[in-house]
């Protein structure tokens, strides 16, 4: 069994598929650690380094309050219910990932790969995601709110009631399914030209 006070250290760089469920990482250098199929339920991950690390496992529910996340892997990873505010996600992968009810308020996406992201519920609200790939990603019911989404790509999202409120999509790709599905109440678009 490996010992907790190690992993939080960064001593071990392979820690696939280990049941790490619960504990508590807060604040730990985990950069470059392949946790690959690893249950990370519930764990507490605030404030930890984790660049490069490779994330394709079970978050759920997990706490990455201002965790950096440089460079991190999350393609498929499961983040349902997650907390990650105040992270640092320059260049992270949430490719396919699945996160539902996750709190990703004023969250800086930016040029974001969010690519078939399941994103149903997720509250949004003031996050920046300009030039961020919304391509292909489920938004039922995302709140977006205040956010900037200036020249996202949002093609093939499904975005029944999702919440635009006030957003910024100025230069955004979007199907116009988006206005009459989602609720743009106050929100910056361009004109759209039939």
């Amino acid at each position: 069994m490996l010992n907790i006070s190690e992993i939080r250290a960064g001593k071990h760089l392979d820690l696939t598929n280990i049941n790490l469920c619960g504990q508590d990482l807060g604040g730990a250098t985990l950069d470059n650690v392949d946790f690959s199929g690893s249950n990370l339920m519930g764990v507490n991950l605030s404030g930890a380094s984790l660049h490069n690390a490779i994330l394709r496992c079970n978050l759920r529910g997990a706490d990455l309050t201002g965790a950096d996340l440089t460079n991190a892997d999350l393609h498929g990873a499961d983040l349902r219910g997650a907390i990650l505010l105040d992270c640092d996600v320059k260049n992270a992968s949430f490719a396919g990932a699945f996160l539902g009810g996750a709190i990703l308020t004023k969250l800086d996406l930016s040029s974001g790969d969010l690519r078939g992201a399941d994103l149903r519920g997720a509250s949004l609200k003031g996050a920046f995601l300009s030039f961020a790939d919304l391509t292909n990603t489920n938004l039922r019911g995302a709140d977006f709110s205040d956010s900037d989404l200036e020249e996202a790509n949002l093609l093939g999202a499904v975005v029944m009631g999702a919440d635009f409120t006030n957003a910024n999509l100025l230069c955004a790709v979007f199907d116009t399914q988006l206005l009459s599905l989602a609720t743009v109440t106050g929100a910056c678009f361009p004109e759209i030209i039939n």
